[in-house]
């Protein structure tokens, strides 16, 4: 559900309904170039947040059903017309990813959860307005699965966001555990690294375990796609507390055994 690099998580599998494929993979390609304009090559930050701003542009197009000058958003306004998609969630991606640019620390886990729903939260929001489920309950519970998948993404990819000069654990936590930045540069998991690695783990199963009901909420192959993502983030997590947090010699990755104990547990869960 949320977009970064998850190689951890399905996009538009062969769970989906086959109607349903098409307009997820439009989604998903809009997001993912928007975060590679935010991420990746050598611009710099004027150009990264103009570049962002053009894509606000062909948003605002197709509000106005003025016609998109881009192939890209051609096809998303097809998708956003035929399946009656709100508009305001691609801004809010827009804003996640003009916020990564320009903001490289956060605080305390308010702003973190703060950023979540706008890099995250969207894209279930998105997904439920396919599948034509979009009352207050199944929103609430996606938004939980959704900034914990995104958490979970931030506790595996500590080296990883560290290398583009991020930060997304709060600031105030590391510091009451004596963590300092220049540890997390050295890749050291001594001292209190552990105990505040655990409690962040603990924080993101509660958060998802709060959204779990919507897998059996969503029926047919959906709701099984959905369990299989849920699955996914739990046995993350459960490898992220196997190694204590040390994901500098440990980062959780799923390997083919794990895939089909999620399916299993995903189809006795329905």
């Amino acid at each position: 559900m949320a977009i970064d690099h998850y190689e951890n998580f399905p996009v538009a599998s062969i769970l989906l309904p086959r109607r349903l494929r098409r307009a997820t993979a439009v989604i998903y390609r809009f997001a993912r170039s928007a975060d590679d304009i935010a991420d990746e090559g050598d611009a710099g930050t004027g150009e990264r947040l103009a570049a962002l701003d053009a894509y606000r542009a062909e948003l605002s197009r197709i509000e106005r059903h003025a016609p998109p000058q881009t192939p890209l958003f051609r096809e998303l306004s097809i998708v956003i017309e035929r399946y009656r998609l709100p508009v305001q969630p691609f801004y809010d991606l827009l804003d996640a990813f003009s916020q990564d640019v320009v903001k490289t620390r956060y605080a305390n886990f308010g702003e973190v959860m703060d950023y979540c729903k706008k890099s995250a939260n969207p894209v279930g929001r998105l997904m439920l307005a396919l599948y034509g489920e979009t009352d207050a309950r199944s929103v609430a519970y996606s938004d939980a699965i959704c900034s914990a998948l995104q958490i979970i993404n931030f506790l595996q990819d500590v080296a990883i966001d560290y290398d583009k000069n991020r930060i997304y654990l709060p600031q105030d936590e590391l510091a009451k555990q004596h963590i300092s930045e220049a540890q997390i540069a050295a890749h050291d998991s001594s001292g209190m690294w552990s105990p505040f690695m655990l409690g962040q783990i603990e924080r993101a199963r509660k958060l998802l375990q709060a959204g779990a009901p919507l897998g059996k909420v969503l029926k047919g192959r959906i709701g099984l796609e959905l369990r299989m993502i849920i699955m996914g983030g739990a046995t993350v997590l459960e490898k992220l507390h196997r190694s204590k947090g040390d994901i500098y010699t440990h980062r959780p990755v799923l390997a083919p055994r794990d895939w089909l104990k999620m399916l299993y547990r995903a189809l006795r869960a329905k």
